[in-house]
Parts: C-alpha cells; structure tokens; sequence
C-alpha cells in the first residue's frame, strides 16, 4: 500500500512550483481545508494531492481510478482565508509529483483519498540516466558531464526562444498584443537585435518569469507546462515525463507543433487563459 493522502480533482494538473488559487466552496472540501488547517503551522502535512480528471466532472458517478489520471502533484497550503459563506480562498504552490495507484472513496472524510507512491526517487533516477543519454558508453565521466551539461545549455536556450516566440505570437492573435516601441509592456532584453519588424515581442510579466527561472532548467520546464496553452492530455503528458532534459525535449517539439498551427490557421487553437502564471522556483 502507497501513502494515503487527500484529493482534489481539478481539470487540468499542477506543476511543481506554480502557484494554484482556488476558492473552496463545496461542503467535502470545505472539510479538507479545515482538516488541514488543523495541522500545526509548520507540519509538512498541509498539503493535498491535485489530479486532472480524464473523464466527466463528477468523478463519484464513475470509477474515480479511471476518471483520473495516475500522475498528480500536491498543493502545498501557504494561505488561507476564510469567507462569510462559510467557503475558503487559499493558495497553494506545487509540490512534489506522485503516482496514484488507488482511490479511496469514504464517509468520513467525504472527500476522495488516494494511495499514492511518490516519485522522486524515479525522478533523480531519470535524471542522472537523461545526462548521459546518447554518450559513448566509453566516455571519460568528465567529458560526459561536460558533453551533458552543454546539451542541456542548448536545449534550455531553445525552449527559452521557443516559448518567448510563442508568447508574442498567442498575444498579437489575442488582439491584446504588444506594440513596438511600448517601452512600458515590451522588455527590451528579450527583443531581435535586428529591430526589424519581427522582432521579437512578449509582455515584461512573462520576461521577469524567464529570469527568475534563468539558472534552473527543471523551473523553466514547468513554467513552460503550465504557461502555455496546451491540451490537459499533452500537459499531463509533460507532468508524467520525469526527467527534466526530456520534458525539455518534448516541450520543444510541442512548442513548434504549436507555432506552426498558430502561424497557419492565424488564431489561438485552444481556449485562451492568462500567461505568466504565478510561480515560485522554491
């Protein structure tokens, strides 16, 4: 048997690191958040586990282990604030990703349970196997690093272009783009060289994203999951890959699939929702 921690199911699923407003209305989860704020201040417990839900939206109605995907992430609770209709606004911030292997349906607690394996092992695991993918098996182990470390340094720069590439082309088809020369919402750092009329422009919010996230290639990768405007089959696709270097990979062959169909069909293939979605590197 796997841990046993609450659930939230939500339509689409949590990154690591991103922040997650949600206001709490419903009686079962109006009984979680108290559960948890029941916890001392300063437990490692306060958190619950966010699932993106496969099928329908009342997930009790069908079998909940199949209505769910079996990769979630925690909600870490850092605020909460009670309401006058007895509901709660809280935030929480992406923790650590899990595998559901059960789910738990109940009286007390009324809200979904799950047993869940935790994947961090399998996580460095991956990672320590994604650095030296494709090395000669020879290889001194410091040139591997070198070699692995440079590749990652490429691969990171690209999806970096690749996103903010993406992120000025969702946001002149929104008719809300950036005009050139808009000192105030344009970030110069980010812009062609050139200056020619396709330079580059994306909003200062997502520039200050791209920094703060500029040294960590595993914070870039979630930030691009949850900032762009994919499907919840392709961002759970992208929670389940447990390596950075190939999530990166992947990411960078969605981000141009992406282009090419924003720059074809000239309009935002999928509902629109903000960019530039709070996030901590913590």
């Amino acid at each position: 048997m796997g841990e046993l921690i609450p659930l939230f199911p939500l339509g689409s699923p949590l990154f690591p690191g991103v922040v997650l407003p949600l206001h709490i209305f419903e009686p079962r989860y109006r009984r979680l958040v108290q559960d948890l704020i029941a916890r001392p201040a300063d437990s490692d417990q306060r958190f619950f586990g966010v699932v993106a839900i496969r099928q329908g939206w009342e997930v009790e109605k069908v079998a909940p282990a199949e209505a769910l995907y079996d990769v979630g992430c925690t909600a870490q609770l850092r605020g909460v604030r009670p309401q006058p209709d007895g509901g709660f606004g809280v935030v929480t911030v992406g923790g650590e990703r899990f595998r559901l292997l059960n789910v738990v349906v109940g009286d007390d607690p009324p809200y979904l349970q799950g047993e869940v394996e935790w994947l961090a092992d399998e996580e460095a695991a991956d990672e320590a196997a994604g650095d030296t993918e494709g090395l000669v098996g020879s290889a001194r182990a410091d040139v591997a690093a070198d070699v692995a470390r440079t590749s990652m340094a490429v691969l990171v720069r690209g999806v970096r272009d690749l996103f903010s590439r993406y992120v000025a082309e969702v946001a002149a088809l929104r008719g809300g783009g950036w005009a050139p020369g808009d000192d105030e919402d344009l970030d110069p750092d980010l812009a062609d060289p050139s200056g020619g009329p396709e330079r580059l422009q994306i909003g200062a919010q997502t520039a200050a994203l791209l920094r703060e996230v500029a040294g960590d290639p595993r914070a870039l990768s979630w930030l691009v999951a949850s900032g762009a405007l994919l499907t919840t089959e392709d961002r759970q696709a992208l929670l389940a890959v447990p390596a950075t270097r190939r999530r990166l990979a992947a990411e960078s062959r969605l981000l141009r699939r992406e282009l090419t169909l924003l720059q074809t069909l000239g309009a935002v293939p999928v509902p629109l929702q903000e960019f530039g979605a709070s996030m901590t590197v913590n």
